[in-house]
Formats: structure tokens, sequence, C-alpha cells
């Protein structure tokens, strides 16, 4: 190890001298408390260091201690159902030594290195193996079975492999490589700043199932894809993402809370544990990590985070699981971005954030998608990543919010009008996008039906149409207008309320199937094409709206799923019976 002096403290940013071997990214250990840091700048024998822990008492002379590691992560059995802090840090074992904040200085193993595992191998003496093969398997949660691989840069064959329960410390085998015999655990190390590799990236042609209407008929997002969801303050972006947390089709959730206020982590960290997960009944948190990092705790911590957490989920994702991480939000993280790089003195960028935030945006964003893991067998795995933006005042155009566009292909805009209106999730239909449409349309057409994507086309159409029929009613008013556009405001507004809205606190409509969804907006598109026919034979709007069928597409969405088939026999039944009856009091009038 190599010891400095400090001789310069600037909140979260500290300046030492002394220390001429010292890598970029380093790991140091700062002052009398050994206050974790990170190398980001030399210059000469001068190092400055992100400390990601409050720098209050630090003073110049203070002892600056080098790792010689850099930034890494503990990757194994345990990490699920664990809440963690920005640079890994179990909250809950802090918590039960040194009670509701945390000391400084304080380390803790990521990992309990007491429990003892039962690891099952799966191959045998003799074997060869490489990085990334699988050689057993720990039972980590009843919901997910945890592949113990060989560790990148190792290739040779099984000299011994063990049976039983282990901890994570303790060797599981040996492996014979070419450069000596090499103990393997349970458990590795990885650095977080470097990407996993793997072999090869996949097209992103499988969505992601969220169960949120909006979301998988109009806007999807496959696995391994981007989305962000920027939006102003209230209008639902946590919510959101918890939602996608709970509900969305992946195996393993990893969520971060980066720069959040204390309540919405706290609201994560108490319901999480009580939620089942809709597929096996288990506990969610059974497949959910939770790294949390409030707007309390050190700046320098949040940007430590991010990367902590796509870690992780490219752990899993190598052992063939298609991963979700929920990143809320990464405006904070910019933010901790911009605050070290004022403290460095660099020549700022937009609104005074770094020249290079696009950059680091990008290279996080970058470390999604759906690939053939860097293994004999190669494996699929993928890494869905939903970045939250939060822009001051919804305004979109500021640079977080631009260059996260840039990157990501779907774009979920939360509209605080709509938030207003109580309409939720307040997810603006005309200016969202999905750019994963066209892609995994055939996947639709083969798993729920032929005609999805032209009635998905159909619907977005008769909202946009809708929409600029709203602006000629503040004009004129709604009773200027001729019947058929009429009509179309009609079909609108069933759209909006009866499909779009969805309650996330309603047991039954916080989860909408794709199966169900597909109905639902059969039924009310088959309604709408009724309507224009009989409006065009004579009725009126007014005569059309006071149909009782219209009521029970409504009911639909508060439907449990064993039982709208039935629901939806009897509304077809009655769409064409009651517009046939309509259809003759009409011509009958005429």
């Amino acid at each position: 190890m190599k010891y400095g002096r400090i001789i310069r403290v600037a909140g979260p940013v500290v300046t030492a001298e002394g220390m001429e071997n010292a890598k970029m990214f380093d790991v140091v250990k700062v002052g009398e408390l050994n206050l974790i840091g990170e190398i980001i700048r030399i210059q000469g024998n001068k190092v400055m260091i992100q400390v990601y822990e409050d720098t209050t008492g630090l003073r110049p002379g203070d002892v600056v201690v080098n790792t010689n590691q850099a930034l890494s992560v503990e990757l194994g059995p345990g990490l699920l159902s664990s809440i963690y802090d920005g640079i890994q840090r179990p909250l809950d074992v802090i918590r039960s030594k040194a009670g509701d904040f945390i000391t400084r200085g304080l380390l803790i193993p990521p990992l309990d290195e007491n429990k003892k595992w039962e690891f099952k191998p799966v191959i045998k003496k003799g074997d060869e193996v490489e990085a990334g093969s699988i050689i057993g398997e720990v039972q980590e949660t009843p919901l997910i079975n945890h592949k113990i691989m060989v560790p990148y840069g190792l290739k040779g064959y099984i000299k011994e492999i063990y049976d039983g329960k282990f901890t994570i410390r303790e060797p599981i085998g040996i492996l014979s490589t070419n450069k000596g015999d090499v103990e393997l655990f349970l458990s590795q190390r990885w650095r977080v700043r470097t990407p996993r590799p793997f072999i090869r990236k996949l097209p992103p042609d499988t969505p992601l199932i969220t169960g949120q209407r909006i979301i998988d008929t109009f806007f999807p997002v496959s696995k391994g894809g981007t989305a962000c969801i920027p939006g102003p303050f209230g209008s639902g972006k946590t919510v959101t993402q918890h939602q996608l947390a709970k509900w969305s089709d992946s195996h393993v959730i990893v969520y971060v809370g980066c720069g959040e206020r204390g309540n919405e982590m706290t609201e994560v960290l108490v319901t999480f544990p009580k939620l089942l997960d809709p597929k096996s009944k288990r506990p969610l948190m059974e497949r959910t990590i939770l790294v949390a990092n409030t707007s309390n705790m050190p700046v320098a911590a949040r940007e430590a985070s991010i990367y902590t957490g796509i870690t992780m989920a490219e752990y899993y994702r190598d052992m063939g699981y298609d991963v979700a991480l929920m990143a809320d939000s990464t405006s904070r993280w910019a933010e901790a971005l911009r605050e070290i790089s004022g403290r460095l003195e660099e020549m700022p960028g937009e609104e005074g954030y770094p020249a290079y935030l696009a950059r680091r945006l990008a290279e996080f964003y970058e470390r999604s998608g759906k690939v053939v893991v860097l293994s004999p067998d190669q494996r699929i795995g993928s890494v869905t990543i939903v970045g939250a933006v939060s822009p001051p005042g919804g305004d979109f155009s500021e640079p977080v919010s631009q260059n996260t566009l840039r990157v990501t292909r779907v774009f979920w805009a939360l509209d605080a009008s709509l938030a207003g209106r109580r309409h939720f999730p307040a997810i603006n239909w005309l200016t969202s996008y999905s750019l994963y449409t066209e892609v995994i349309a055939d996947w639709y057409r083969k798993n729920v039906a032929p005609d999805w994507p032209e009635l998905r086309n159909e619907a977005m159409a008769i909202l946009q149409k809708e929409a600029e029929l709203q602006e000629i009613v503040q004009l004129v008013g709604y009773d200027a207008l001729p019947e058929p556009e009429k009509g179309i405001l009609d079909i609108g507004r069933m759209i909006r309320e009866d499909f779009l809205q969805q309650s996330a606190f309603d047991e039954v409509d916080t989860y909408c199937s794709v199966k169900k969804q597909y109905l639902m907006i059969k039924s009310i598109l088959m309604f709408g094409k009724k309507e224009l026919e009989v409006i065009k034979k004579g009725a009126t709007a007014a005569q059309v709206s006071s149909l009782p069928v219209k009521d029970k597409i409504s009911r639909l969405k508060w439907t449990p799923e064993d039982k709208v088939d039935e629901l939806i026999k009897e509304i077809e039944l009655e769409i064409n019976e009651q517009f046939n009856n309509l259809l003759q009091q009409v011509l009958l009038q005429q």
C-alpha cells in the first residue's frame, strides 16, 4: 500500500500528494476514519479523489492509503433480497450494528461471510472449463437458481470439485490452469466501471411485458432495450417504475434509487417485501436487489450507485436470466457529475453540466442488451434499462433529457396536465414513442393475435384525430361538430378512459395481461366501427352514447382475468344486438 497526504479538501473532492504509483480509479482510504474514495484525476504526484462519504473533519496533512484495487462489487449468492448503498454496503446489516445513521468509515462485507450455501456441482473432476462455464448451482431463493461460473480470464481443467455446504470464503474446487492451480469460490469480484464481456448482441425482438396497457400496447420496450421516463414533479415517474419493477416479466429486478427523496425509497423498502410475484405467488424480494442512495446521502456515492446496480444486473444476465434495471433518477446522478466537475474546476458545458455528460450517459445505457453470454454453451441473457429523468419544471429541452433521448429507444413522456386531471399513468400518447414497435410486431402476431399491430395503429390514429378535433372544439364548441366527428371524440374518450387509464392501487387493474389488453382494445374498436356505421345511416352520437353496452366495456378493466372471456362474449353479442335495434329505430324515424 502507498501512503499520501491530503493537501486540499473541497467538499467531496480531496487532493492528496505523495502517491506516485497511483492509478486511475484506484480505491483509497482517506483520513483517520478510513473514508472510502476513488482516484478520478492524476497530475504528477498529486491525485484528486472523490470521497463517497461525508468529508467533514478532514484536513490537510491527514493520511491517504491506496488499496491498489479498482472500485468493485462482490458477486455471489446472497445478493437477492439485499438492500445496499451506492458502494455495496448492506444497509440492513449497518443498521443492526450502527443504528439508523451510517457511521463514517464503516466497512462491512456485502455478502454474509458466515452463511453456508448448498452447492451442487454440475461438472466432474477432469472436465475442461473456461470463463463463463457453469460449474455448479446454489438455490439462492425459491425463485432464482444461482449459477456459479468460472471467473473471467480463467481456463483449464477441474482438478477438484466439492459437494456440500460452503460459505463464500470456502473453496468449492480447484482449477488447474497454465499458470498453476486456482481455488474456486462461490463469489467473485468485478470492477464496476468495466462492462462484463459477452460474445455478441442480438436483435431486441421480444417485448418486456409490464402489465401496463399504455406501455405494452402503444409504446413497448423490448427485453434488452432502453427506455427513459422523464416528467415533472408529481407526474408519476417513481410509481411507474415501481409498477415495472413489480410486474414486468423479468427474472431479476435491480432497483437503483439514485438521489431520490428518502420517503420514496422508504416506500420501496416497506412495500416490496410484502408484494407477491404474480406468477409464483412468492415474495417479490426473492428476485429483487435494492440499491438505495437517497438525496441526503453523500453526493459522490450517487455516481457509484448506478455502476454498482448495472454490474449486478450484468452478473445475473451472464447466468442466462432476463434482468430489468430501474434507475430513479439519472438526473440526480447527472447532478452528482456536475458537482464533482465543478469541484475539479473543469470547463462547464450546457447548464453547468460537464462536457462529457452525453458520453457518460451513453456508456451507461450501452450496457443494456440481449446478448449471447461469454460461455461455452452460449447462453442468452438480457439487461433492460429504464431510466427516470427529473427535468426541472418538466422542461424536456434540458441537457439530461436531451442526451438521454439520443441513446434510448423508448420515450414515455409524462405530462403534468394529465396528472392534474388524475389520468394515470400520465404518459402522453401524442408525444411518447417506441422504436421497438416494428421490431417486436412479429412476436405480438405469433403470441397474441395476427391483427395486433393493425389494432394498435387504428387506436393511435383515432387518438391523434381526437386531439385535432379537441382543438376545433375549443374554437367552435362541441355542438358545431358534424355527427361523425362527435363519434370519433366519443371513441377517443373510450380509449383514454376505459383503456389507457389504469389504477396502480386497484387489486385487479394494477396488472393487465397482454391477452386482456387485446380483448379490451378490440371490443372498444368494434364498438367504434359500429358507431361510425350507424351515424352514417342517420343516428346521432348522443343516441350511441346512451347504449347500455358502453358501461360493460368500461367495466372490463375491473374484471378479473379469469372472467374476461365470458364478459367479452356478452359484450360482442350486445354490441351487435343494440346497434341493430338502434339502426331499426333510425330507419323507422326516417
